[in-house]
């Protein structure tokens, strides 16, 4: 095996609002019930495809970078990541703070593949620390962190953003690396973000359901000219949080078939369009 080159086996993408863990219980019964049978079971999908290892594509809220140093892209190599960054954190999320597994060879592998390939992303050789953005979606993706995991960021907080086109190009790119290493046969690509939602803005608890059920129609339909047609303007009008949808894109361009949406709920109490969703096998 040893030998064999790798391949993205499955992608999955999901909504990572802080509410999901820390306040499940505001939302409608039905609507979180929903969410959380399709938490369980992409949960278990990724279970069934034993992956090696996870690359987990999210934004980062100005726990690592700042508006000083805020890089379109970036892609850690470390051997563990601590998350939530501070204990306060991890109480307000109800996620207990942990080292999450790294796989350090991995993402040194995909950050010179990226290079190679004309892309140029930030690299993270430190402690890259988690906050909502990969705690929430992994505490039902990957409860006892069994798998080791090459975290990758995009800029979806603060414009200018890459577009939404560079985002797949850089799934793409993902796919790419993977098959030309043997270090690691099965990969499985999760993003997490999104949907729409506002952050400190006065229409925070707002949710754009015709935005989303756009959104979620193109990223179903397979149509990818379509998919990537966005313009920025466009993602505005679901807030500055909807930005985060770049991540999806990264997860489709990684694999480059339709996915299916195993729920969407539109969910105030939780400030966010939150979705679970699996790329076609």
């Amino acid at each position: 095996m040893a030998d064999t080159a790798g391949r993205v086996v499955g992608a999955f993408t999901a909504s990572h609002s802080p509410g999901i863990t820390a306040w499940p219980e505001r939302a409608e019964p039905a609507k979180r019930a929903a969410v959380e049978s399709a938490f369980a079971d992409a949960r278990s999908r990724i279970d069934a495809l034993e992956p090696d290892a996870i690359v987990a594509v999210s934004v980062e809220h100005f726990t690592n970078f700042h508006l000083g140093n805020l890089p379109a892209f970036a892609v850690a190599t470390s051997d563990s990541y601590l998350g939530p960054v501070t204990e306060e954190m991890g109480d307000f999320l109800n996620v207990e703070q942990r080292r999450y597994p790294g796989h350090s060879r991995l993402g040194r592998h995909l950050y010179g593949f990226a290079l190679e390939s004309e892309f140029d992303p930030a690299l993270v050789e430190g402690g890259l620390e988690f906050d909502e953005n990969f705690c929430v979606p992994f505490k039902h993706l990957d409860p006892e962190s069994k798998y080791p995991l090459v975290p990758v960021i995009v800029n979806g907080v603060n414009p200018p953003w890459p577009t939404v086109r560079r985002c797949y190009d850089f799934g793409r790119m993902i796919r790419r690396a993977i098959e030309a290493q043997t270090e690691v046969q099965r990969v499985v690509v999760v993003g997490t973000g999104g949907l729409s939602h506002w952050v400190g803005l006065p229409e925070s608890g707002r949710v754009n359901t015709e935005f989303d059920r756009d959104f979620i129609d193109r990223f179903e339909s397979g149509d990818t000219d379509r998919l990537l047609s966005y313009t920025a303007e466009e993602i505005d009008a679901a807030g500055n949080g909807a930005h985060e949808i770049r991540t999806w894109l990264v997860a489709a361009g990684s694999v480059q078939v339709p996915f299916d949406v195993l729920a969407y709920e539109p969910v105030p109490e939780w400030l966010t369009g939150t979705a679970v969703a699996a790329a076609r096998t």
